[in-house]
C-alpha cells in the first residue's frame, strides 16, 4: 500500500486490496472510502468484494464512484457525510489516489474550509489541485 496522509483525518492511496483492511485496522483507520467504479480496469477489486473485507477487518465501508464525467454535488456531499460520519482517520483510494484527493478537497471547501489550506494539504501529499482552485473558491464561498 502507498498512503499519503492528507491531514489526521484523511489519507488517500491507489487502489488497494481486500487483504490490506486488517492493516489498515491495524494502523488506526476506522473507514474506507472507494471512489473507483467497478470495472474500471481488468482484476481490480469489485466494491461488493472491498466491502465484505472492510466489514470483516472492522472499517466502515462507503462506495463513491467517480468516473471520468467527473464529480457531482451529490458524490461531494457523500464524500462530506462519509467522513464526518467517521470517528476516526480514513482512507479514500482510486486507481491513483488523485480522484479521492480532489473529491476530500471538494467536499471540504464546501464546508467552508479555506482553499488555500486545502490546495497546500494536498500538494504535501503530492497532488496538484491548482486546476480545482476556482471551484474550490466556489464551493467554499471564498470565489
Amino acid at each position: 500500500m502507498h498512503l499519503r496522509r492528507i491531514d489526521d483525518s484523511i489519507s488517500v492511496s491507489p487502489q488497494i486490496a481486500p487483504q490490506d483492511m486488517a492493516a489498515l485496522a491495524a494502523q488506526g483507520f476506522v473507514a474506507v472510502i472507494n471512489n473507483r467504479p467497478d470495472d474500471e480496469e481488468p482484476g481490480q477489486p469489485g466494491s461488493a468484494e472491498m466491502h465484505a473485507a472492510a466489514t470483516a477487518a472492522g472499517l466502515g465501508y462507503t462506495a463513491i464512484p467517480i468516473t471520468h464525467a467527473g464529480f457531482s454535488h451529490p458524490q461531494i456531499d457523500a464524500m462530506a457525510q462519509a467522513l464526518a460520519a467517521a470517528d476516526g482517520p480514513v482512507l479514500a483510494y482510486c486507481r491513483s489516489g488523485t480522484r479521492s484527493c480532489n473529491l476530500w478537497a471538494l467536499a471540504a471547501a464546501k464546508g467552508g474550509g479555506d482553499p488555500a489550506e486545502l490546495t497546500a494539504k494536498g500538494e504535501a501529499a503530492g497532488y496538484d489541485l491548482s486546476g480545482l482552485r476556482p471551484l474550490l473558491d466556489a464551493l467554499s464561498g471564498r470565489g
